[in-house]
């Protein structure tokens, strides 16, 4: 494990306080950035003049944008610092969403691509700035809180983006996310001169070797090899969870819309709820590799559970289980980033996270098509996630066998 930063004593204490909530900010205004055109949907794809089909397609584009991005990412921070690679993300993702609002399908899907680009740099920039101002005592549970800014990015494009499409349609809606990247860019300003002074700027621009070297360097690590495969697995499990939800409840179990989306929103509130929790469990009680074994095993559970409680039509008892699911499907993020990040020297937190979480993306973008033929051939997506304990098993596996 690393030893704490060298030059957190030289940082203003304003500075090192400061750097958690403003990562917070990023990370929620990158995540409402991607999540805001899905909750849109049904206004822009009027507008494209496209089926429903295309919101899959879009989640593909950004998260495959993202998967290049995460490996050329670390090369911008090491030049640029982690405070302007985060500033600069998030001018991608508003460019991105600008391109969105254009009724044309190829520039909507040229946004959707310039959307993941700004996305997939977002963690690894912040993994380098807290491994630098954080207590490693305290990883989990600050990379935990760090992470919240995912589901919360899901809550602001909820809440935001409905009365918005209402009032004049999508583009007021996506404009006002995208000023939303704007201020986050804007809220790290204050930060940029104490955190980007490590920073070469005499260091290369990004080559073809240089974009695969974070691959490379965990390829040639073995807990980091351990971590990658399981959150491809991990991601799998809660992408399919957050993107098949409402459709079992609704479909399947026959719960009003409304019904299944108030569901939704107490699952990812439990996952935001359970990030936080798993991370000071990592710390004081289990530390991380038990803690993600139990989080795996409890997600495994669930899932088995799914097809055996849903033919009961007990909502209260459905609803208890789903939000444990998704304080575990969910909640895992943090553990892994922070394990990432504890595994390796400081220097080398961008690229650790980098690399891995190519693997975390790759999950995202084969996870719902895959998951969506196994529901259509069972013809029941209760089933289907009972079917994830098998993947969730070999993760689990790994895990058990991995030493860190």
């Amino acid at each position: 494990m690393s030893s704490p930063a060298a030059d957190a004593p030289a940082l203003p204490a304003l500075v090192r306080r400061a750097t958690l909530p403003v990562t917070l900010l990023v990370q929620a205004a990158s995540s409402a950035a991607v999540i805001a055109p899905t909750v849109a949907a049904s206004a822009l794809l009027a507008r494209l003049q496209l089926g429903t089909a295309a919101v899959g397609l879009y989640i593909a584009l950004v998260y495959l944008g993202a998967m290049v991005a995460t490996q050329a990412g670390p090369v911008f921070v090491r030049r640029w610092g982690p405070i302007l690679s985060s500033q600069a993300a998030l001018g991608l993702s508003a460019l991105g969403l600008l391109l969105l609002a254009v009724p044309q399908a190829g520039v909507a899907a040229l946004g959707a691509l310039i959307s993941g680009l700004g996305y997939g740099p977002i963690t690894p920039a912040s993994s380098q700035l807290l491994s630098r101002t954080t207590d490693p005592r305290h990883y989990a549970l600050v990379f935990s809180i760090k992470q919240t800014g995912v589901p919360l990015g899901g809550v602001v494009a909820g809440l935001m983006v409905p009365p918005l499409v209402g009032a004049g349609g999508a583009v007021p809606a996506l404009l006002a996310t995208a000023a939303l990247c704007l201020a986050g860019a804007a809220a790290a300003v204050p930060l940029r001169a104490a955190l980007d002074r490590t920073r070469e700027a005499a260091a290369p621009w990004p080559t073809r070797a240089g974009v695969v070297e974070p691959l490379r360097f965990v390829a040639g690590h073995a807990g980091l090899r351990s971590l990658a495969a399981c959150s491809f697995v991990f991601s799998m499990v809660q992408v399919s969870l957050t993107s098949f939800f409402v459709t079992l409840l609704n479909r399947e179990l026959g719960w009003t819309l409304v019904a299944a989306g108030g569901a939704l929103a107490a699952a990812q509130t439990a996952g935001v709820v359970g990030r936080i929790a798993w991370g000071l469990v990592a710390d004081r009680h289990l530390g991380p590799r038990r803690t993600l074994l139990l989080l795996g095993g409890i997600s495994l559970l669930c899932g088995l559970a799914l097809p055996l409680l849903a033919p009961l039509d007990r909502r209260s008892a459905m609803l208890a289980l789903l939000c444990l699911y998704g304080a575990t499907a969910i909640g895992w993020n943090g553990v892994y980033l922070a394990t990432v990040a504890r595994l390796v020297p400081q220097a080398d937190a961008a690229r650790a996270t980098g690399g891995t979480l190519f693997f975390t993306f790759f999950g995202v973008v084969i996870g719902p098509p895959i998951f969506g033929a196994l529901g259509g051939a069972l013809g029941s997506l209760a089933w289907a996630f009972a079917l994830l304990a098998l993947p969730l098993a070999a993760a689990l596996t790994v895990l058990w066998r991995a030493r860190f």
